[in-house]
């Protein structure tokens, strides 16, 4: 397994290295740098960060690297990490939810979905591997748990009753080397993940069974979500408001089970709660 990273005396890195992993120096902004890392490897997990830059047109460009590099390294299996372009349900003249940044609906979701062709056109063989809300969410990007003015603990999501595909973000690694271990078999397919499809009702359930104190769920209009004023928070109202309104196409794509032909160890909520529960910041 070799491991890329910007900074290879990092801990995470380190921790790698000491598993055995080979730990390569390699960038996304960097073309040169990705060749170099992906010479010699059989399959690349290729997967790039938005919310470390807020910006759709750097994500594709990234992408774009990634996908140069594979071809010109001779990859024989590339998994691009993807989400859905929205604008194929909601196209930019739809008011449903307003354009971000004059040419996104949902900018994380749709450069990601955009970003496909890049792989296709250059005839990589390439599964596209689409991804669900991360539980780890609860813990490291401000999703947790909240107390209210009545002392209480509500989780609030813009989605209604409608369930949320979730999965936590280790399974997501070993989905990808199952989808690696099954060789051919999912190259030019879209191939979707999920460990649970939960509605925040369900969620607030296994929260309070966890946390052993009350958690509400509360439906938040994707309006009033949009406007909270945290950064993104206009890109994740929308992304709610999408899962929400085109939940049975959402859901359709991401098959537990599927994911547990690829995982056999993939965690349902509960057991991944068991093991990270107390890690979710509790006011």
């Amino acid at each position: 397994m070799r491991a890329l990273t910007r900074h290879a005396a990092s801990e995470k890195a380190r921790e790698l290295a000491a598993l055995g992993g080979e730990v390569v120096e390699a960038n996304l902004d960097d073309p040169e740098s990705l060749q170099r890392a992906f010479q010699g490897a059989h399959g690349a997990y290729c997967v790039t960060n938005f919310w470390e830059h807020f910006s759709p047109d750097k994500e594709l460009a990234q992408a774009g690297n990634l996908a140069q590099a594979a071809k010109a390294a001779g990859v024989e299996h590339v998994i691009w990490s993807t989400l859905e372009d929205t604008r194929r349900w909601v196209p930019l003249t739809d008011d449903r939810m307003p354009t971000l940044m004059e040419r996104y609906k949902v900018p994380h979701f749709d450069a990601k979905g955009e970003a496909e062709h890049l792989f296709s056109e250059l005839g990589l063989p390439t599964t596209f591997l689409l991804t669900s809300f991360y539980w780890d969410n609860l813990i490291h990007f401000g999703l947790g748990p909240k107390r209210g003015h009545d002392g209480v603990l509500a989780i609030a999501f813009p989605m209604g009753n409608r369930k949320l595909p979730g999965i936590a973000a280790q399974d997501i690694g070993r989905c990808a080397y199952g989808v690696f271990r099954q060789g051919q078999e999912h190259i030019g397919k879209t191939v979707g993940i999920a460990g649970e499809h939960l509605s925040g009702p369900e969620m607030a359930v296994a929260l309070t069974e966890a946390l052993g104190q009350e958690v509400r769920y509360h439906d938040v209009p994707p309006e009033v979500y949009r406007g909270l004023g945290f950064p993104g928070a206009e890109d994740l109202g929308n992304m709610f408001q999408f899962k929400r309104d085109f939940n049975d196409d959402f859901c359709r794509a991401r098959d537990p089970e599927r994911a547990r032909s690829l995982n056999p160890g993939l965690q349902n909520f509960r057991q991944w709660l068991a093991e990270n529960g107390t890690r979710i910041p509790i006011d």
